[in-house]
């Protein structure tokens, strides 16, 4: 029989187990057998996808589902397998759960020591939804969460879920009076890039503020990248943002959040994601 707190953490000894190996076989046969499914309907219309099926309208625009636009490469022949078709779905829908239950952590901290803000956010979703605490969360109602989404982007710079990145130079660079030769692997502090006072005044001071359209203006684009930044960005940003809309506006909605420590007082830890050194101690109080 197996130990219950396999099934917890951590991740690898799960792998180990007999049932995680059993796990591990059944997920990798579903998602097999979805592209399967999908590749022969695509190949039922011609090689196209549905347009009415397969897009969304999401931002204004039509955009093909993820699993579409690679079906879609892999059946007109260009180099990609279905093998690496399953590997980018499971990249985009899993590898993303643990940062963005940390940012959702972070964020529900940060809005719990603040109640002023905590006050506007809820006053725009009660204006969003009527009201009504019951209702499901719309994509609609995702873009107009406009205040929350500043909100949740103050707490990414200040708590990015993922704090540091590597890359490798593909030619020379020269900083200041050094020349980094190609080939060079170097680390980006985004925890540190996210405090330049250069580009955020008084940096550790928590202002969704600094998100409005009109304080953009004048910001470097690289000077806030909790998802990375360039063409080796996180392919699941978009996504992560609306999860943690989804979800805080859910709790907002039923209850108000307050945070029994200080920043001061929580420690992080800081392994490929960024967490609390111990777990962050919050009460919820019905609305």
């Amino acid at each position: 029989r197996s130990n219950y707190l396999l099934y917890i953490h951590p991740v690898k000894l799960f792998s180990l187990d007999k049932d995680g190996r059993i796990f591990a076989k059944l997920l990798t046969f579903l998602f097999r057998q979805v592209i399967q499914e999908k590749k022969a309907s695509l190949l039922s219309k011609g090689g196209k996808v549905s347009e009415a099926e397969d897009e969304s309208q999401l931002g204004g625009k039509k955009r093909q589902a993820l699993m579409d636009l690679l079906l879609n490469l892999h059946v007109n022949g260009q180099q990609i397998t279905e093998e690496d078709i399953r590997e980018e779905v499971d990249t985009f829908m899993f590898e993303g759960h643990d940062t963005t239950a940390m940012g959702i952590t972070f964020a529900l901290y940060c809005i719990g020591l603040h109640p002023q803000m905590q006050r506007k956010v809820q006053e725009e979703l009660d204006a969003i939804f009527d009201g009504d605490a019951r209702r499901h969360v719309t994509i609609d109602d995702v873009r107009n969460m406009k205040y929350l989404e500043c909100v949740l982007k103050e707490s990414q710079r200040l708590y990015p879920s993922v704090p540091f990145i590597g890359r490798v130079l593909n030619e020379d660079l020269k900083m200041s009076n050094v020349v980094l030769p190609k080939g060079t692997t170097i680390h980006c502090h985004i925890q540190s890039l996210h405090r330049d006072p250069e580009w955020f005044r008084n940096p550790e001071a928590f202002d969704p503020d600094r998100f409005l359209p009109e304080n953009l203006l004048d910001r470097h684009p690289f000077a806030y990248i909790p998802f990375s930044a360039g063409p080796r960005n996180c392919i699941g940003q978009k996504f992560a943002l609306l999860e943690e809309k989804v979800v805080i506006s859910n709790i907002l909605r039923n209850f108000t959040a307050v945070s029994l420590d200080p920043r001061d007082k929580v420690l992080l830890k800081m392994e490929f994601v960024l967490r609390p050194a111990q777990p962050i101690r919050m009460k919820f109080f019905p609305r």
